[in-house]
């Protein structure tokens, strides 16, 4: 690890391979938890290169334990993480409420890093099981339309790494692998992501696939729509902003997204917006998520006819019935 430090603190890149070749060893464990530290710590200093992403990612991929569910078309939505806002459980909300309008949703999390409670904090505090059984999976999907895919479960390096990306507290270039490593090869993704260059590089990336996805940006700063200010849409066919109207009807402040200080506040949150019993803005800016979860599946002719469809879910119960069903799975 000494001569890869020293390379880096000479302002080098890596080659795809060679970037490959570290996180393969990463994953091995042979580096202990001050090198790690120093190695993540150059990549808060400048940007990751394609290459090195690249490298990055296919040492998890090659590495990681797949999942076959049986030929679902699945979604993922997932953010980077990393926007230090603090919101409540966005993403999670939204997926509960594409599989209660009857998409099915293959949902790749980990534990909170920057953030009081990642999607794996929250499922657990709800007391689902993390798994990577395909039976059991395949079960969860058929019947409740959602499984949650817990990422060190399914990818060695990110375990080894957990200790130490906890100990920072900030974001790091393992919140850029997240989604590009869902382990069902989901071919339908909505990104969130905590600035626009990142935006740009998952479209490079994005567009050499045949996934159909859209990336989202509040512009802002938040890694989502957060219909507190306009947000940045990219999509295979191009880009557009939105206005908050345009997605959640209405326009929101920061404090009603707030996500409270502890997993159980998140939790507490997330249940209350399941039942039907959320404010007006917290519904508001999981329905636009849902919608354009809805929208990236292609089910229906416009976004306006997806924000319905999400209305539909969450309001008539179908959504907190998903839930309910995929927790009773774990018994």
């Amino acid at each position: 690890m000494k001569k890869i430090l020293n390379y880096l603190f000479e302002h080098k890149t890596f080659s795809r391979e060679a970037a490959k070749d570290i996180l393969t060893n990463i994953s091995k464990g042979i580096y202990n938890e001050s090198e790690l530290s120093a190695f993540m710590t150059v990549f808060l200093m400048r940007s990751i290169t394609i290459d090195e992403l690249l490298g990055f990612r296919d040492a998890l991929l090659e590495l990681c334990v797949p999942i076959d569910l049986n030929g679902y078309d699945v979604l993922d939505i997932v953010g980077t993480g990393g926007d230090a806002k603090n919101t409540f459980n966005i993403s999670t909300l939204s997926c509960f409420i594409v599989a209660g309008a009857g998409a099915k949703v293959a949902k790749h999390g980990n534990y909170g890093v920057s953030s009081v409670s990642g999607a794996s904090n929250l499922m657990e505090t709800a007391g689902y099981k993390f798994k990577n059984d395909d039976a059991k999976l395949k079960s969860e999907l058929e019947e409740a339309g959602i499984c949650f895919l817990h990422a060190p479960l399914f990818h060695p390096a990110l375990k080894n790494v957990a200790g130490v990306r906890r100990q920072l507290g900030v974001r790091t270039f393992f919140n850029m692998l997240g989604p590009l490593v869902n382990p069902a090869f989901a071919k339908h993704q909505l990104i969130g992501v905590y600035n626009l260059e990142m935006g740009r590089v998952y479209n490079y990336l994005f567009q050499q696939t045949d996934k159909k996805f859209v990336i989202v940006h509040s512009l802002d700063g938040y890694d989502e729509i957060s219909l507190t200010a306009d947000t940045k849409v990219i999509t295979n066919d191009g880009e557009q902003d939105w206005t908050p109207e345009q997605l959640g009807k209405r326009k929101v402040h920061p404090e009603d997204i707030y996500g409270g200080n502890s997993v159980e506040d998140a939790a507490k949150i997330f249940m209350k917006i399941l039942k039907g019993e959320g404010t007006w803005a917290q519904n508001s800016v999981v329905l636009a998520n849902a919608a354009m979860g809805l929208y990236t599946l292609g089910k229906h002719e416009s976004y306006d006819d997806c924000f319905a469809a999400a209305v539909e879910s969450l309001e008539s119960g179908n959504a907190h019935n998903a839930f309910k069903k995929l927790i009773a799975l774990q018994s």
